[in-house]
C-alpha cells in the first residue's frame, strides 16, 4: 500500500492527481455553499487564496518562457522558408478548425434551438436580467477583462497587427496579455540571431536554450502543486454557479457543452488521424495535463507553460513548438468562437419569441464571420469572451444588455471552452509538425501500440 501511494504521487501521475482533485472539487460542491465557512472565512475566499497562487505562478513564466521558446524556435528554422511554410501551415489550420468549430455551434443550437420558447417566457426570462444584478455582473466583468487587456473592446484585425509591432518591447513584455508583440520581437530576434556567424551565435544559441530549459524546469515544478490549485479553482467556481446552472437555461448549457465535445472528441481526432496520421487517444493521454489546466483556469495564455511542456513530451520539435503554441494561445480560439456563435443565435432566438423578428440565415452566416473575426481579437483570460460577443450582439441588431442573460453559466462553460481552446492549439502543432516531416514516434498510428507497452 505505501509503495501504491508513493507512486501515485510521484510526477508521473500527475495527471491522475489532477483528475482526482477534480473529483474532490465536485464532492466538496455539492455539499458546500456560499454561506460555509471555515473559522468565520468563507470557503470560497479560501480557495479563491489558493488557486490564485497557482494561476499566478504560471503566468510568472509565461513571458519569459514564450520569448525563449519563440527565440529558439524561429533561430532553428532552416532559413527564412521554413518559417514562412510553417507560418502558413500554422494560420491556414487555424482558419480551418475555427470554421468547424462555428459550424459545429450553429448546427447545434439551430437542431435544440434552446431560446425557442413561448412569449410569456421569454419575456419573463429578460424582464429577470433587467430587474437584477446581472446587468451590473455583466458591466463589472467586461469592465474586468478590459482593464486587464488595456484596450477598450474587442479590436479588429488591423488593430491586432498594429498591436503585434509596439513602440517599446520593455512594456509589452511587462504585460503578459500582449502576447502577439512578444512573439513578434521573438521572431524577428531569432531570425536575426540565426544569421550570426561563429562563436556569437553559438553564445546566444547557448543562453536562449540554458533560458528555455530553465523555465521548462520552473514548469515543472509549479505543475507538482496543480492538483491542490485545480482543487481550489473548481471548487470556487461550482460552489458560485451551483446548481442553477441547469435550471431555465439547462438547454443552452447543453447545446454548448454538447458541440464543444463533438469539437474535442471528434473533428479535432479526425483531423489528427486523417491529416497528421496521429492517434488521436495516445496523443490526448500525452496532453492530458494542459486540457486538465486548462479547465482549471480557465485561461489559455496562464495554461501556455504547461502546453509547451505537453507537446515537448509528445516529442514535438522545438522549432514547431516554440512558435505554433504561442501564436495559438492568442489568435486560435476554437472553443470561444463556437460559444460567441451559439450565445447570438441563443439570444435571436429569444428576441423572436419576444417580438416575433425571425433570424435570418443571412443575419447567421454574419455570425460565423464576426465570431470568427472577434475570436482573434480576444485575449486568452477569464470571460474575455464577453466582451466580443457584447460587440456582435448590436452588429447584427439585437440588444446587447441581453447578454446577462446567460452569465450564471459563463464560468463553467468558460472553463470548457478554454480546455477545447489549448486542444486545438496542441492538435495544430501535431499536425504542422506532421506536414513538417518530423517522425513523432510516440504518437503515430503505426507506433500506437509500441507506445502503449512503453507507457
Amino acid at each position: 500500500m505505501g509503495d501504491f501511494f508513493r507512486d501515485f504521487f510521484g510526477a508521473k501521475n500527475l495527471h491522475w492527481q489532477i483528475l482526482v482533485a477534480l473529483v474532490l472539487a465536485g464532492i466538496v460542491a455539492f455539499f458546500a455553499t456560499t454561506e460555509s465557512n471555515i473559522f468565520g472565512v468563507p470557503l470560497t475566499d479560501i480557495f479563491g487564496f489558493f488557486g490564485s497562487l497557482f494561476v499566478n505562478a504560471l503566468k510568472m513564466i509565461v513571458v519569459p518562457l514564450i520569448l525563449a521558446a519563440v527565440v529558439v524556435g524561429v533561430a532553428n528554422m532552416a532559413g527564412g522558408e521554413a518559417f514562412g511554410r510553417i507560418g502558413a501551415k500554422t494560420v491556414g489550420f487555424y482558419v480551418l478548425t475555427g470554421f468547424i468549430a462555428i459550424f459545429t455551434g450553429l448546427l447545434l443550437v439551430n437542431i435544440f434551438q434552446p431560446g425557442n420558447m413561448n412569449a410569456e417566457d421569454a419575456q419573463e426570462l429578460v424582464a429577470s436580467i433587467e430587474t437584477s444584478d446581472e446587468q451590473t455582473d455583466l458591466e463589472n466583468r467586461i469592465s474586468d477583462v478590459q482593464k486587464e487587456t488595456g484596450v477598450d473592446s474587442t479590436v479588429g484585425l488591423v488593430e491586432i497587427i498594429k498591436r503585434a509591432i509596439p513602440p517599446n518591447i520593455l512594456v509589452a513584455a511587462s504585460n503578459e496579455r500582449n502576447l502577439l508583440a512578444i512573439i513578434f520581437f521573438g521572431a524577428v530576434f531569432g531570425f536575426f540571431m540565426s544569421r550570426l556567424k561563429g562563436d556569437t551565435r553559438e553564445t546566444m544559441n547557448n543562453v536562449w536554450n540554458g533560458i528555455y530549459d530553465v523555465m521548462i524546469n520552473i514548469t515543472m515544478w509549479i505543475m507538482r502543486f496543480a492538483p491542490i490549485g485545480v482543487f481550489a479553482l473548481v471548487s470556487k467556481v461550482l460552489i458560485i454557479s451551483g446548481p442553477e446552472i441547469l435550471g431555465a437555461l439547462g438547454w443552452f448549457f447543453l447545446t454548448v457543452f454538447l458541440a464543444l465535445v463533438i469539437h474535442f472528441f471528434v473533428w479535432l481526432p479526425a483531423l489528427l488521424w486523417f491529416v497528421g496520421g496521429i492517434n488521436p487517444v495516445t496523443y490526448y493521454g500525452k496532453i492530458v495535463k494542459a486540457q486538465l489546466t486548462a479547465f482549471s483556469t480557465a485561461s489559455s495564455a496562464a495554461t501556455l507553460p504547461v502546453t509547451i511542456k505537453s507537446a515537448e513530451d509528445a516529442g514535438v520539435s522545438n522549432r514547431v513548438k516554440s512558435f505554433v503554441l504561442p501564436l495559438g494561445a492568442t489568435v486560435n480560439m476554437d472553443g470561444t468562437a463556437l460559444y460567441e456563435c451559439v450565445v447570438v443565435v441563443f439570444i435571436a432566438q429569444i428576441y423572436a419569441a419576444t417580438t416575433g423578428t425571425d433570424f435570418g440565415i443571412g443575419q447567421q452566416l454574419t455570425v460565423v464571420l464576426l465570431a470568427l473575426l472577434t475570436s482573434i481579437g480576444v485575449a486568452g483570460i477569464p470571460s474575455a469572451s464577453l466582451v466580443a460577443i457584447a460587440i456582435i450582439l448590436p452588429a447584427v441588431g439585437l440588444p446587447a444588455e441581453w447578454l446577462a442573460i446567460i452569465l450564471v453559466t459563463d464560468r463553467v462553460l468558460d472553463m470548457c471552452r478554454t480546455s477545447t481552446n489549448v486542444t486545438s492549439d496542441l492538435c495544430i502543432t501535431a499536425l504542422v509538425a506532421s506536414t513538417e516531416g518530423e517522425e513523432l514516434p510516440e504518437i503515430r498510428k503505426s507506433g500506437s501500440e509500441e507506445s502503449a507497452e512503453a507507457a
